[in-house]
């Protein structure tokens, strides 16, 4: 009977032993799981500044291209009340304005000929 009962105090020690491992990786684990929760928490709100900052810079980029819009249709307009006239220097041909004055004439007669010694000469 001595036996059985050093066996059953020696039993109920280890009881006791495994329970108190058991709390303490439960408190590890409950701290653990506070510590994530907050990295989660801080991960979220910054998660939030972020898509505030993206649409800000979405309504930004939105007005800067209606902006843009605006210029052009601007510019086309300015554009369309220019006249229309041909300055001196826009002939029919602009690589004559290229050429030597006395070499605009193709010597022979020969454009290919007058072309070829246009690039002798460059």
């Amino acid at each position: 009977m001595l036996t059985e009962l050093e066996t059953l105090s020696h039993n109920i020690g280890r009881l006791i032993a495994i329970n108190e491992r058991h709390q303490q990786a439960r408190h590890a684990l409950e701290e653990q799981l506070a510590q994530l929760r907050a990295e989660n928490d801080s991960a979220r709100a910054e998660l939030e500044l972020l898509r505030d900052e993206r649409n800000a810079l979405q309504v930004e980029r939105d007005t800067l291209l209606a902006k843009i819009d605006d210029a052009q249709v601007r510019l086309n307009a300015i554009l369309e009340k220019l006249p229309r006239t041909k300055g001196p220097y826009e002939g029919d041909n602009q690589l004559d304005l290229l050429a030597e004055p006395g070499e605009r004439e193709a010597p022979h007669g020969n454009p290919a000929n007058a072309a070829a010694q246009q690039g002798e000469n460059a």
